[in-house]
């Protein structure tokens, strides 16, 4: 059948249907695109992304591994071919077993001859887990169990390969692997009290690490945090679904309440002695990076003040506990915490990210934090430091200098010259894992609407080695939907500001028709290397391509759907991204509503029917839009919103706002709660009621606000459902509420 339609479909287009009378009709219902339905963009797998599965760069920089059907595999880098079975799925079977293991993730020891095989892993919240851990003997073809005390996290082996760290029930162990003798670290952890090795709940979401302890170089010492949360206020959440709501507890400190005191540690294997780093006298600050440098017995502590507006890079001595400030960086907002802090080999000099001259550019500095020269310089920001080959001395990172709707890799050397674009000409963005000796790297380039190529190539040119995945199938799949033109747009406002933003039309877009909008939004200031914006030129993974397709969806009903990126979102520059500092909200609403203004203004937009939705800030920002600008947007739904950022927790909330305590009006004057009188667009509040980041709490009080006021709105509550309100058929679900919402209400 497929070869009949495109023979007929090419005779057609050669010589006219006339030529072919009686198959016109077969033509056009062969022709016909099909309709996006949410079963097929969230009960199947449809429209599902391949990758590269469990990829990593082995030492030797011509090869990689990766996990085939339960089996660890090793490839060639520069053809691509599977060259050896490392192991096979038949010798993770343990004895007596009916099966091997369900493999969910697997390191190497540093001479690759053991490997820690990760099963039954159980997510805890945004980076934490814990798992069953097992090492394996590639020379013995030995399977042993890491240990028998319970489940484990982060299990890391030692440089030298002798030993594994890992975390459990708060306390740090060490396993001598020759013997599998298990050693205590630490014993005084207690939950919700004192953390050893691991991180609490509020530097794991938003200083974006859970793993708290670091081997030495040498392997004779494992640096590990302490938490103690002895005096950090619990948070309650119920656990529906029993007779009596079970109580789960954790602590979670809300703007202006007390943090954590922080502690940083360095264990001696040999001696099991532990010294006590010396951080400063001032319990009321953050650790939010601990490393080794590349000296021996030095430990690189980052240590910040709690307005997040004063960095300083500690080195310690870890024999003593000793340290000394070697850099301070500061900012009339707040200072960006990332991983770019690079010790260079040779233990000279340092690379460091600071955006004091209004961007995030590359600095060299000499150990004792002297700068020796900027490296980069220009209206644009690096994202990331990706690699640094000491050869050469280049430095491999990605930046906006192409677009802020754009990541590409570059590369300059320690000198600020011979700056080279390693991505290929052309628009996109890429995102690179290169390997460690910089020789290869993986790259994942996708653009709007289109789905990521996976790549290997050559490290200094960019040179394409071999093809790994390139989502053909799901192309294909595309093609055969009615999908619209996603175009990216530029405004000005009646404030001079330039917004970027997004388009989607229907595919039979008629200019002279007039199309409701639904408008898009997150808004939120992104922090380190990551990206809040909506407003980029990639597919996006995960919830990113499938928010895409349902915008596609609501396209083939006759909807433009727009985002626009507001003032206080990052690419675009300091200035542009903390123009909102201390006063959250009030600007991008603002901007909002200048978009909906916009788009007001063209001939094909009923600006009677514009709508806007958000998740999280994005959320907070759709609450704020039908209250602060109630007369421009017919209907919002506000998926697990802030609605007062009293509620949400002290590192985020405090860095864009200060403490609740010195900026009270910067709480209070862009909250939602306080403007729900205004409301006039029909309302849909959505909430996880196990949301453990931005807690349930916030729903309840601006519900509470907009019953006061007597308000018509619609609420929907998911049970015991997180942030992300996942699981089973939630999502098809949440989505099919949405869409109803939409076309009723739009």
């Amino acid at each position: 059948m497929r070869f009949r339609f495109f023979a007929l479909a090419a005779l057609l287009a050669a010589n006219g249907p006339a030529l072919v009378p009686g198959f016109t009709l077969t033509l056009v219902q062969a022709q016909q695109k099909l309709p996006l339905t949410l079963e097929d963009i969230w009960a199947k797998p449809t429209f599902r992304a391949a990758s590269v599965p469990g990829f990593n760069w082995m030492n030797d920089g011509r090869y990689y591994s990766a996990l085939e059907g339960g089996s660890l595999v090793q490839y060639e880098v520069t053809t691509g071919k599977a060259l050896a079975t490392l192991v096979a799925a038949a010798e993770l079977q343990l004895p007596g077993a009916a099966k091997p293991l369900n493999v969910d993730g697997y390191t190497f020891n540093s001479n690759e001859q053991k490997i820690l095989f990760t099963t039954d892993t159980e997510p805890i919240y945004r980076h934490s887990a814990q798992a069953t851990y097992y090492v394996f003997d590639r020379a013995s073809k030995k399977l042993t169990p890491l240990s028998a005390g319970g489940k484990q996290g982060y299990a890391t082996f030692s440089p030298d390969g002798q030993r594994v760290a890992f975390t459990r029930d708060n306390n740090v162990f060490v396993t001598e692997l020759a013997t599998m003798k298990e050693t205590p670290v630490t014993s005084n952890g207690v939950k919700n009290n004192l953390i050893n090795g691991s991180t609490d709940w509020v530097y794991e979401e938003e200083f974006g690490f859970a793993q708290g302890f670091f081997w030495s170089p040498d392997s004779k010492q494992i640096a590990f945090y302490t938490f103690d949360e002895s005096q950090v206020p619990e948070y309650d959440m119920q656990k529906w679904g029993n007779l009596y709501p079970q109580e789960y507890r954790f602590k979670y400190p809300k703007a202006g309440e007390k943090n954590s005191v922080v502690g940083v540690n360095a264990y001696d294997v040999a001696s099991a002695r532990t010294t006590k780093m010396d951080v400063g006298p001032e319990p009321d600050q953050y650790i939010p990076r601990v490393m080794w440098t590349q000296v021996p017995n030095t430990l690189s502590i980052q240590r910040l003040n709690r307005l997040q507006n004063k960095l300083e890079i500690l080195h310690a001595d870890a024999n003593t506990g000793k340290a000394s400030v070697v850099l301070t960086d500061t900012n009339p907002a707040y200072v960006e915490i990332n991983d770019d802090l690079k010790y260079l080999a040779g233990g000279k000099q340092f690379v460091f990210t600071s955006e004091k001259d209004g961007y995030q550019h590359l600095y060299l500095h000499d150990m004792n934090g002297k700068q020796v020269r900027q490296l980069t310089k220009g209206n644009w920001e690096i994202s990331q430091i990706n690699g640094f080959d000491p050869k050469t001395g280049f430095v491999y990172y990605t930046s906006t200098e192409g677009s802020a709707l754009q990541r590409h890799l570059y590369r300059i050397n320690l000198k600020g010259s011979g700056k080279k674009r390693i991505s290929e000409a052309g628009n996109g963005t890429d995102v690179v894992n290169m390997s460690p000796d910089t020789k290869y790297f993986l790259n994942t380039h996708s653009s709007a609407g289109v789905p990521a190529v996976v790549s290997l190539r050559e490290g200094a040119s960019g040179k394409l080695v071999k093809t790994l995945e390139d989502n053909a199938k799901l192309r294909q799949t595309l093609t055969q939907y009615d999908l619209g033109k996603h175009e990216f747009i530029t405004f000005k406002t009646s404030e001079g500001v330039d917004l970027n933003g997004w388009m989607i039309k229907p595919a039979n877009f008629d200019p002279n028709k007039k199309y409701p909008v639904l408008m898009h939004v997150y808004g939120g200031p992104s922090f380190g290397s990551g990206s809040a914006q909506t407003v980029l030129d990639n597919a996006g993974g995960g919830t990113a391509f499938t928010n895409y397709l349902w915008h596609q969806m609501l396209a083939q009903q006759g909807y433009i759907v727009v985002s626009v990126e507001n003032r206080g979102t990052s690419g675009r520059g300091s200035a542009f991204r903390k123009a909102t500092y201390a006063n959250l909200g009030k600007l991008e609403t603002i901007d909002q509503g200048e978009g909906a203004k916009y788009l007001g203004s063209l001939p094909y937009v009923d600006k009677s029917r514009i709508g806007i939705w958000g998740w999280s800030y994005g959320g907070y920002m759709t609450s704020l839009a039908m209250t602060k600008n109630p007369d421009l947007f017919k209907m919002g739904i506000a998926v697990a919103p802030v609605t007062n950022w009293r509620y949400y927790d002290s590192v985020y909330t405090e860095r864009y706002l200060k403490t609740p305590q010195e900026n009270a009006a910067g709480y209070d004057e862009n909250s939602p709660v306080q403007f729900a009188q205004n409301l006039k667009g029909k309302f849909l509040l959505v909430h996880g009621t196990g949301d453990d980041n931005v807690h349930f709490q916030n729903s309840i009080a601006f519900v509470d606000a907009l019953v006061k006021a007597d308000k018509d709105f619609q609420t929907l509550y998911y049970p015991n459902r997180n942030h992300g309100i996942s699981g089973g058929n939630t999502r098809l679900h949440l989505y099919r509420q949405m869409t109803n919402f939409v076309k009723q209400n739009l």
